[in-house]
């Protein structure tokens, strides 16, 4: 017999059993209608004689949790009391404590609310590749019907920490070994099985648990106190300004002191607060925005079908190169890696092994699978085996007349189909394709240092460039597990040209007098993995100093020469390569401020000539971010209004996968708007009359923020 409602159905069998289904996609997301409807038909349920207990499933997929919608609306209008109150009312009094067992049938996934849900019933049976987790804290939030309660309660409070703590999603496989399911089965069995289970422990054959009432697993309150005063400690070093870390540990910490049922409450009680918080804000702008970059106009939505992408070459097997095949193949792709010759070869290959090791290290790959993973790439030092491949791309050193002569070779015997694509950084497209009769084929696909770790894929589009590869390397993207954004061909592209400011306003600073490593202090305090001055030691000098060849030719008004990297290379300094930078580097150890490079830094001050009056300038902490920061929001203004973008917020998406700009602060143009044009166009105008035309605001800043308009604002 079934009853059905729009999103969630019943269906009564001959055992007894009412299979309760979410019918609501794509996701099988928590609107408040589905809510409603759980609430209706677990109350038809209970009151049906007939009915001897409940397997809670979804169509399709399980439940991906609340709808991101009902966030962003409380967000909108500021009122929590738009919340639904799934908590209680829901998971504890309907499905946990109501009259008739549930089981939870879980396949495609169950995420955030959708595995508080199934973590309220009595068991939870999977299939092997179904996905859990709790991601809430992506978002600034903490779990917000009970999963700081029952997770512990399963799992221990250590792994409840670590899960919590990094977002995980883990496939059912481990969940079972974890203790989250019951029972792991096959797709075809999944709906008998727990219909078994739910008849047993309605008949009494198996426990009706209650998880929310269990202690078994959770640690004595001392240790865990200890397990969770170590979490706080890490959280003050390396997320001081999200303030939801700190509070789902202090939420998990009032359930193992106070009960469960107390924690449940706290939980609620600080979900609603945090919902409001400007960190949740900007993440969920940052969710948004990351969704959005895959829809360009012009190419998605012009009924073009999307070509497979299935194999490989990558030319080149330096730094990036290994990464870009390290990326590939773990995403089964095939791979064909083209060296020079044999020994360059060999080396390559062993940093791919060596890549892929360290993703066994942080437990994205099992050991045993390794080996399957590296049999999907094939090395080689010449071009035969390029004739079948779909894509070739191009990772050669930023050598242009190298690239030019690999993309005359390549032209001649790859397949008609094969998308031409170069990881260049710094050399214009146009120019690098400009010997070839292929150019709608040619496409820039810059990934960031280390590829494999690095989520960016800046999609570089030429005049040329057709719509059907521009679509292709889309799908491609995703394939590959990366967030793309698509940019029109120009000096630096989006990512370098708009941050390119950023290195210059630390030499600016440093030849205003002010202490570098204090510049990399207040720059890492404010969220960035790293001050500039240190990524100049990582990114090495010669490369910035080609950047800055390139952008002092193009846009040679606002380009601060500056002679501190030149003088650090003169001084025998490399960078992190060598050990010997701004910093000093030695093996496992962290890297070391070299006070003996202030000398250089000195030198530097006297030729630049800046500092008013020759005495150095004094800055406050806001100043020096403002000062950094700033001229980055200016050149993005520039990039907007030439339509280098698609929309202001991918480069939102850029500063955060990019170059690791702070999420919990939205991005650049998000964060600027938090400002106001108005304060940033007024700051910046008064250093451009102090300083010169590396501060002189652009036109769209100023007529922004004359109008009062946001920058974001299309």
């Amino acid at each position: 017999m079934a009853l059905n409602s729009q999103l969630v159905s019943m269906e009564i069998g001959d055992d007894g059993i009412a299979i309760i289904r979410i019918c609501n996609p794509p996701v099988n997301a928590l609107t408040l209608s589905v809510i409603a409807g759980l609430r209706e038909q677990y109350q038809e349920a209970v009151e049906r004689n007939d009915v001897k207990a409940i397997v809670l499933t979804g169509d399709g997929k399980f439940c991906g949790g609340l709808d991101i919608n009902i966030v962003e609306k409380v967000q909108k209008k500021g009122d929590t009391s738009l919340l639904p109150d799934a908590s209680v009312q829901l998971v504890i009094d309907t499905i946990e404590n109501g009259k008739k067992p549930s089981v939870a049938a879980i396949q495609g996934f169950a995420l955030g609310g959708g595995l508080e849900l199934a973590l309220g019933c009595c068991a939870r049976i999977a299939t092997s590749r179904a996905e859990i987790g709790l991601p809430e804290l992506k978002l600034g939030l903490i779990p917000g019907c009970g999963g700081t309660q029952r997770l512990p309660r399963l799992v221990g409070t250590s792994k409840a920490i670590e899960m919590l703590m990094s977002s995980k999603i883990i496939t059912c496989e481990e969940g079972k070994e974890l203790g989250i399911m019951d029972d792991v089965v096959s797709s075809e069995d999944l709906l008998t099985v727990s219909r078994l289970w739910a008849l047993d422990i309605a008949e009494g054959q198996k426990a009706r648990t209650n998880i929310l009432q269990r202690t078994d697993k959770i640690e004595p309150i001392h240790e865990s106190s200890a397990i969770l005063e170590v979490a706080r400690q890490k959280v003050l070093r390396t997320s001081p300004s999200m303030p939801h870390f700190k509070a789902c540990l202090d939420v998990i910490e009032e359930g193992i002191i106070s009960g469960g049922y107390a924690g449940v409450l706290k939980e609620d009680k600080v979900f609603r607060e945090l919902i409001l918080s400007k960190s949740a804000r900007a993440l969920l702008h940052v969710y948004f925005a990351e969704r959005a970059t895959s829809k360009v106009p012009g190419i998605t939505d012009c009924n073009l079908k999307q070509r497979k992408i299935e194999k490989v070459a990558v030319i080149g097997g330096g730094l990036m190169g290994s990464g870009i095949a390290t990326t590939l193949i773990l995403n089964s792709i095939q791979v064909i890696l083209k060296e020079i010759n044999y020994d360059h070869l060999q080396k390559s290959l062993k940093s791919i092994e060596v890549n892929l090791h360290s993703v066994v290290q942080r437990g994205e790959l099992l050991e045993e699978k390794m080996k399957k993973v590296f049999s999907l790439l094939k090395g080689v030092v010449d071009y035969e085996e390029f004739r079948n491949v779909d894509m070739v791309i191009e990772a050669v050193n930023e050598d242009v007349l190298l690239k030019q002569s690999i993309f005359e070779e390549i032209e001649k015997i790859c397949p008609s189909h094969c998308i031409l694509a170069s990881n260049t950084s710094t050399i214009d497209l146009n120019v690098i394709g400009e010997r070839t009769k292929s150019q709608d084929r040619i496409v820039g696909t810059h990934l960031f240092s280390p590829a494999h770790v690095m989520p960016l894929l800046e999609i570089i589009q030429m005049e040329n460039t057709s719509k059907q590869v521009i679509l292709d390397v889309l799908k491609f993207a995703k394939i590959i597990q990366k967030v793309p954004i698509v940019v029109q061909n120009c000096t630096g592209f989006a990512v370098n040209r708009t941050f390119f400011p950023y290195m210059q306003g630390a030499e600016i600073l440093a030849n205003l007098g002010v202490d570098i490593f204090r510049v990399d202090r207040v720059i890492t305090d404010f969220g960035m993995r790293i001050g500039p001055f240190q990524l100049f030691d990582l990114s090495g000098y010669s490369v910035f100093l080609a950047v800055v060849k390139g952008f002092a030719a193009a846009f040679p008004d606002r380009t601060f020469q500056c002679p501190l990297v030149l003088l650090m290379v003169e001084n025998g300094r490399t960078g992190k390569k060598d050990g010997r930078g701004y910093y000093l580097y030695k093996k496992g150890k962290s890297p070391e401020p070299d006070p003996s490079v202030l000398q250089i830094v000195k030198e530097s001050r006297r030729l630049a000539s800046i500092m008013p009056g020759g005495e150095p300038t004094s800055v406050t902490d806001q100043e020096i971010v403002e000062m950094m920061f700033f001229p980055v929001v200016n050149e993005a203004c520039r990039v907007i209004e030439e339509g280098v973008v698609v929309r202001a917020s991918d480069l939102d998406i850029a500063s955060v996968h990019g170059m690791k700009f702070p999420s919990e602060r939205g991005g650049i143009m998000y964060w600027a708007d938090s400002i106001g044009a108005e304060y940033i166009y007024a700051r910046l105008k008064s250093w451009s009359e102090a300083y010169g035309n590396f501060f002189k605001p652009s036109q769209f800043l100023e007529e922004r923020a004359t109008k009062g308009i946001p920058l974001a604002d299309p």
